[in-house]
């Protein structure tokens, strides 16, 4: 198993610290507001990466955490006039439904920053203790030349840091990059007790105590966005090595590509964004969740409507051939072929195993015996198990429509009484009357198809 190192700049050979335990941390959401679909591309990569490697090992242990201290979080709750637990406990609950609909198994933890303030209070006073921090006038500060390595993951320079940082300049700081890891609370703003007085935590020390009390002072890999190398990552390296004694951090770091809309990365900064929250209103999650496998996780992805038409085409082919094996019982104990476990296991290379995939749908269509359809139906099971697609009922995927229009699209028996009627008038060549009956179902979002036990018909 490989993966590309982002601290080394090059892909290596994955070889855990302990071979029964496997750690691995990615950074989850700031639940302030529902989640755009370009946050739901490391939580879909990182749920892949998860399955890959439990299939590889037995004990994998997986963080994936919440932010729920933030200033954003603040604004939220001062707009509505309630508390920043109220806001963070409606975005995370949306949020966890919302990748529940994508087919995201829940992380085995998902720390939340409110309940690691002790935690995150101990972490900085070691940072103090050792050298590596001080308070100034209720902040408390990392000193970023305290640490040589600062810089190394985003191959950054003094200069280039400090032009990228966008940092605060203020008095009470020894160096302009230095950054906060605690900061003094207004009457006004939520804040919790600590030797440097009521305040709150600084963003980037808050996943590096709940790293350490999770996973311990090492985890093999840390995963997330790449606009999280720097600062965040950068300055999560530095606070952890130097409160461990110059212990590494994470020993892989893997970045997911930016989703782009129009060429641009999507973000609510810049107003393009695309709420997970209503993409499941009117799409498919699993069609959601194929869009985003289908680049290479760290290439930018385009968000447009042409590749979700062309996701929607892929599923409906891997579907139909299941349906063809709809009698067909998978055979007992046959795993994913291993040339789709090694393009996985290849940097998770998703494009090569689809690649994959769609070949064993065309040996599915094509196979004659028995004992070639019930292999391949395990195969193509088992390979869509590990990509986190094709785990429901064929008939399931081909009758899904929008939940909102659930009340008012047409039963299924008032479909096949359409389709009867259609069925009837082209026995008859009444091709007017077979035609209009095709448009008013598609009208009423349902569309057609011949094969050749008949016609079929899925929900548009």
């Amino acid at each position: 198993m490989q993966f590309h190192n982002t601290l080394s700049g090059r892909k290596e050979t994955f070889s855990p610290q302990h071979p029964d335990r496997v750690t691995m941390y990615v950074c989850g959401p700031t639940v302030y507001s529902y989640a755009h679909i370009g946050n739901a591309r490391p939580a879909v990569v990182f749920d892949t990466l998860a399955r890959v490697l439990r299939r590889r090992y037995a004990n994998v242990v997986y963080v994936r955490n919440i932010t729920d201290i933030d200033d954003k979080i603040n604004a939220a709750a001062a707009k509505e006039g309630v508390s920043i637990g109220v806001i963070a406990d409606r975005y995370t609950a949306a949020y966890h439904e919302d990748l529940a609909a994508l087919g995201v198994v829940p992380a085995d933890h998902a720390p939340k920053v409110t309940e690691h303030l002790p935690q995150i209070i101990a972490m900085i006073e070691k940072l103090i203790a050792a050298g590596h921090a001080y308070a100034a006038e209720g902040h408390v500060l990392f000193h970023t030349l305290s640490f040589p390595d600062y810089g190394k993951l985003s191959k950054r320079d003094e200069q280039s840091l400090m032009a990228g940082a966008r940092v605060e300049v203020a008095p009470y700081k020894k160096h302009a990059g230095d950054f906060v890891l605690w900061k003094p609370s207004t009457p006004e703003q939520p804040g919790w007790d600590s030797p440097w007085g009521r305040g709150r935590p600084g963003w980037h020390i808050e996943c590096s105590a709940m790293a350490e009390a999770l996973l311990g002072e090492t985890i093999d890999i840390h995963g997330g966005g790449h606009d999280l190398i720097f600062p965040h990552h950068e300055n999560e390296i530095a606070q952890s090595v130097c409160a461990h004694g110059g212990k590494p951090f994470a020993r892989y770091w893997l970045h997911n590509g930016f989703l782009n809309m129009a060429g641009e990365k999507m973000s609510k900064s810049l107003g393009n964004v695309t709420l997970v929250h209503d993409l499941v209103q009117r799409l498919p999650g699993e069609l959601l969740r194929l869009v985003l496998l289908t680049g290479h996780y760290r290439q930018p992805l385009d968000w447009n409507e042409e590749v979700v038409a062309d996701a929607r085409k892929k599923l409906d082919r891997l579907y139909g051939a299941l349906r063809e094996l709809a009698d067909i019982e998978p055979a007992a104990g046959v795993r994913a072929p291993d040339s789709f476990v090694a393009a996985l296991e290849d940097d998770l290379n998703t494009p090569a195993a689809l690649a994959e995939l769609f070949e064993l749908a065309r040996a599915a269509n094509k196979a004659e015996s028995l004992s070639d359809k019930a292999r391949l139906k395990a195969q193509l099971l088992d390979s869509g198990l590990l990509l986190g697609l094709l785990q429901q009922a064929p008939e399931a995927w081909f009758s899904w429509s929008p939940p909102q229009s659930a009340a008012t699209a047409l039963a299924p028996e008032a479909i096949e009484a359409l389709i009867a009627e259609r069925i009837a008038a082209r026995a008859a060549r009444n091709w007017a009357e077979s035609d209009r009956i095709r448009d008013q179902l598609k009208a009423q979002g349902v569309l057609l198809e011949d094969s050749k036990d008949g016609m079929r018909w899925r929900y548009a």
